[in-house]
C-alpha cells in the first residue's frame, strides 16, 4: 500500500476529524463527550480514515484481548491515514502503544478529554469561526437517537486483584446530582426514549464527594443512588441501572422499580457464587449473602431482571468452589448472563496468585457455566410466552423488527423480534403478544 499522502485541506472546508472508538459503554461515552467538543468548534466527523484529517482512537485494555484488539485498531489507522492521536485506558500505559507504533503523534490516559482536544489543536487547527449553531444541544452521540448512555462517575475506588481498571482510571470522582439531572433532561428532550446509567461502580455513587447536595426542577437532591434513580424518574423515559454493586442500600431502589419508576432490571457484577474465590478476587461486598438479597428483590418486585458476569476459571479454582458457582447459579436463576474465562492482565494482583488453571480446563468450565446459564434463560423465558409487553424498536428490515423489552440492554441481552412489523420504525414504541421463545430472544406479534 502506498504511503499515507500529505492532505491539503482548503481554506473554506471544515476540519476533518476520523474516530474509532472501542470498549465498553463507559468509553463511547468518552468518545461523545470528546466529539461534541470538536463539533462545537466546527470540526467535522470523518465517516472513512481515507476522509479524514486526523484519526482519534479511543482504545480498551481492560484484558489481553482487548489490548491486542486497540494495538490493531491503532495499525489499520496509521496504515489508512497516517495521521493518529491515541486516547483511553490503553493510553494509561503509552510505553505498550508507542514499542509497536512510533508514529502515532499523541497518546493520552482515559477521560483525558482536554488533551485529545489539545492534540487535535496542535496537529490540525480549528477553524477561526466554529459553527455552534451546528452542535445540537443533547450534543454529539455514537447511539441511536432512541437511547443514550448517562455516565454518573470516573474511576473506582475498588481494589479486585483481578483488574486495573483504577490504575488506568484513577478513583471514583462523581458527577454532581444536578450535572447529571441536566444532562438527562436535555437528552431525553432531544428524543431520548431509554438512558443507561454507567460508571465503573455506580451504587457508591457520590461517596467520594460525601453526597453533595444539589437542586433540580426546584427540589433538593443528594448526590447519592437513590436521589439519582429517584431524579431520573421523573424524566418518563425508561432507566436502566448498570454495573450496580450488591451493598445494602441498592435495596431502597427496588421499591422504585416494582413501581415501574425505574426499570425493574440490575446489572450486577456477581463474578462468582463462591465465598472462598470471591475473597481471593477482592471483590467488594465478598461477604453479602447473594443469593438471600436476590430473594428479597424478588420478593417485593416479581417482575425484576438481574443480569451479570462471571469469571470461571480464576486462579486457585477448585472443582469444589466450580460447582458451588453452579448450584449458585441454579438457586439464583438469574436472566441475563455473561461469562469470561480468566485471562491475566498486566499489573493485576491476580497474577501473582498460585494454581493458575490450565486453559483446558477454563474451556470446559465455561462452556458447562454457558450451558446450565443457557437452560436457566429458556426456562425463564418460555414463561413469557403469551404475555404482552411493551417494547421498543431498534432496527427494522425486511418487514420483521428488532425490538427490546424491559428486560434487555442494547448490545449485551436479547432481542424481541417482531415479525409482520408493518409501519413500525426505529426508536418506536410497540405493543407486542410473545408467541415463542429460545434460549435468550423472544418472538411477539403487534397487538
Amino acid at each position: 500500500m502506498p504511503p499515507p499522502r500529505t492532505r491539503m485541506r482548503a481554506a473554506e472546508r471544515a476540519p476533518r476529524v476520523g474516530f474509532v472508538s472501542l470498549g465498553c459503554p463507559k468509553a463511547l461515552v468518552d468518545s461523545e463527550r470528546i466529539l461534541t467538543h470538536l463539533r462545537a468548534e466546527g470540526y467535522e466527523v470523518a465517516p472513512t480514515y481515507e476522509a479524514a484529517d486526523i484519526v482519534v482512537v479511543n482504545t480498551c485494555g481492560f484484558i489481553d484481548a482487548a489490548v491486542d484488539e486497540s494495538l490493531d485498531a491503532i495499525g489499520e489507522a496509521l496504515e489508512h491515514n497516517g495521521r493518529v492521536i491515541v486516547t483511553g485506558c490503553l493510553g494509561a500505559r503509552p510505553q505498550r502503544i508507542l514499542e509497536r507504533h512510533p508514529r502515532v503523534l499523541k497518546v493520552t490516559g482515559p477521560h483525558a478529554y482536554e488533551d485529545v482536544v489539545g492534540a487535535v489543536h496542535e496537529h490540525l487547527p480549528p477553524r477561526h469561526d466554529p459553527f455552534f449553531d451546528l452542535l445540537p444541544p443533547q450534543g454529539v452521540r455514537l447511539t441511536p437517537r432512541h437511547y443514550a448512555y448517562l455516565k454518573v462517575a470516573e474511576g473506582c475506588n475498588n481494589k479486585c486483584s483481578f483488574c486495573i481498571i483504577p490504575a488506568m482510571r484513577g478513583r471514583l470522582a462523581s458527577r454532581r446530582i444536578d450535572d447529571v439531572l441536566r444532562e438527562a433532561e436535555r437528552l431525553v428532550a432531544a428524543g431520548v426514549k431509554e438512558l443507561l446509567v454507567i460508571s465503573q461502580d455506580t451504587s457508591a455513587y457520590g461517596s467520594d464527594i460525601r453526597y453533595a447536595p444539589g437542586a433540580w426542577r426546584g427540589a433538593s437532591y443528594q448526590t447519592r443512588f437513590i436521589d439519582l434513580a429517584r431524579g431520573l424518574a421523573e424524566l418518563g423515559a425508561w432507566v436502566r441501572l448498570h454495573y450496580v454493586y450488591p451493598y445494602p442500600h441498592v435495596d431502597e431502589v427496588i421499591p422504585l422499580m416494582a413501581a415501574r419508576r425505574v426499570l425493574p432490571y440490575l446489572d450486577v457484577p456477581f463474578q462468582h457464587g463462591s465465598p472462598a474465590v470471591l475473597k481471593r478476587m477482592r471483590r467488594p461486598a465478598h461477604s453479602q449473602d447473594t443469593l438471600k438479597r436476590i430473594r428479597a428483590w424478588r420478593a417485593q418486585c416479581p417482575d425484576l431482571t438481574i443480569r451479570s458476569t462471571f469469571i470461571v476459571g480464576f486462579p486457585g479454582e477448585t472443582d469444589s468452589e466450580f460447582a458451588q458457582l453452579l448450584a449458585w447459579l441454579d438457586e439464583a436463576q438469574l436472566d441475563r448472563v455473561g461469562c469470561f474465562k480468566y485471562s491475566p492482565v498486566e499489573g493485576a494482583a491476580a497474577n501473582a496468585l498460585p494454581d493458575h488453571v490450565a486453559p483446558q480446563l477454563q474451556e470446559e468450565r465455561y462452556a458447562r457455566f454457558m450451558e446450565r446459564a443457557a437452560a436457566i434463560s429458556r426456562r425463564r423465558l418460555a414463561q413469557r410466552v403469551g404475555r404482552h409487553m411493551r417494547v421498543l424498536v431498534d432496527a427494522v428490515a425486511d418487514g420483521t423488527a428488532t425490538a427490546r423489552s424491559e428486560a434487555d440492554a442494547p448490545q449485551i441481552d436479547g432481542v424481541v423480534r417482531i415479525e409482520d412489523a408493518g409501519s413500525v420504525r426505529a426508536g418506536d414504541w410497540a405493543e407486542v403478544r410473545i408467541v415463542a421463545a429460545d434460549d435468550y430472544d423472544l418472538t411477539g406479534r403487534l397487538a
